[in-house]
């Protein structure tokens, strides 16, 4: 990277409108791309791809498309090696799965679960497998996750179109899904874990669907919002409930009982993002403006104080750790968007 030696801490992009999902591209030969989708009240909603130039240390659009709906969550396809199309996900009434290229961002394929209607109950959120990156699962409001197998038309010569069917759907919680992620255990293929409104936290493995593991309850049956599995100890996975000042991080090994709480935040928590290279590092953000990055490595003995501290101008709703890039995070706030060396 010719501009490592002079790197600025902190890069910002300003948005015409308020910033809610973000995500980072893993391709190698697109290291400092962002998806970003706005949260606009009505049904006209927009997507922009953002790169940071090299020469200038500016961010650029590269791209708007047009999204109906505020995107819940934004995902690039999970392809280190970029052997895949360049896929983007997003999630909102349907999921639908974006081709991007230098020019434009087209519609690839709209993939909705209820077949014998044209109603559908929206999605809360969806999670990309990123050992196989044919499955996606989506979580909904009427109770079921979903597992997609997608066609990436992977064709030498031909540029094939990439279309999704249902492997298996399942009623997870006794309530609304609010989130579902893949954890790397096991291969890293079949388990995947859902939190939802009747404040559980359960466990699946696509071999064994007929029965599920409750890990967590939360002592108030409050809604659990968010689901992160930590990326390098598949035992840990951080959680948080709605309208809660602090993440709660669990071990699957000691179901029910929470391994650590942090609980530094003044406001609400938004986010959550485990980093990407190391199992005892975790970012948390919040509506005061808080982005904090925790070192849990001496649990189960209490976390006091985060490691690092940045404060925004802006109450922050989102909170990205860039996989391929473990120096760099990702926080949304109003209308920026802003990437921090860590």
């Amino acid at each position: 990277m010719s501009l490592h030696g002079k790197r600025k801490e902190i890069y910002k992009y300003e948005a015409p409108w308020t910033v809610y999902a973000v995500n980072w591209s893993v391709r190698p030969d697109k290291r400092f791309r962002l998806a970003l989708g706005s949260f606009v009240e009505e049904y006209n909603n927009k997507v922009q791809i953002v790169g940071l130039e090299e020469e200038t240390s500016e961010f650029v659009c590269r791209n708007t498309f047009d999204h109906p709906y505020p995107t819940t969550k934004i995902v690039w396809i999970p392809d280190t090696k970029g052997v895949y199309p360049d896929l983007l996900a997003t999630g909102g009434d349907y999921l639908r799965i974006w081709r991007v290229s230098d020019t434009e961002t087209r519609l690839e394929c709209l993939l909705n679960n209820n077949k014998n209607s044209d109603f559908c109950a929206p999605l809360t959120s969806f999670d990309w497998n990123e050992v196989d990156p044919n499955l996606l699962g989506t979580s909904s409001i009427d109770t079921t996750c979903t597992i997609w197998g997608l066609e990436t038309g992977q064709v030498l010569g031909r540029v094939n179109l990439v279309s999704g069917h249902v492997k298996t759907q399942l009623i997870a919680h006794d309530k609304e899904v609010y989130d579902i992620s893949f954890s790397r255990a096991g291969g890293g293929r079949d388990m995947f874990a859902s939190v939802g409104a009747d404040g559980s936290v359960r466990m699946f493995d696509l071999r064994h669907l007929e029965h599920s593991t409750i890990i967590y309850e939360d002592p108030q049956h409050h809604p659990l919002l968010r689901l992160c599995w930590n990326k390098q100890d598949p035992n840990y996975l951080a959680t948080m409930a709605m309208d809660s000042m602090e993440v709660v991080i669990l071990d699957v090994r000691v179901p029910c009982t929470p391994v650590a709480r942090l609980n530094n935040h003044r406001a609400c928590v938004n986010g959550i993002a485990w980093a990407p290279h190391s199992s005892c590092h975790i970012c948390t953000s919040a509506e005061d403006h808080q982005a904090l990055i925790w070192d849990i490595q001496q649990m189960p003995r209490a976390i006091e104080d985060p490691i690092l501290a940045y404060t925004a101008e802006g109450e922050i709703n989102n909170v990205q750790w860039a996989s391929t890039q473990p120096d760099w995070i990702s926080i949304c706030y109003n209308n920026c968007l802003e990437i921090l060396r860590v």
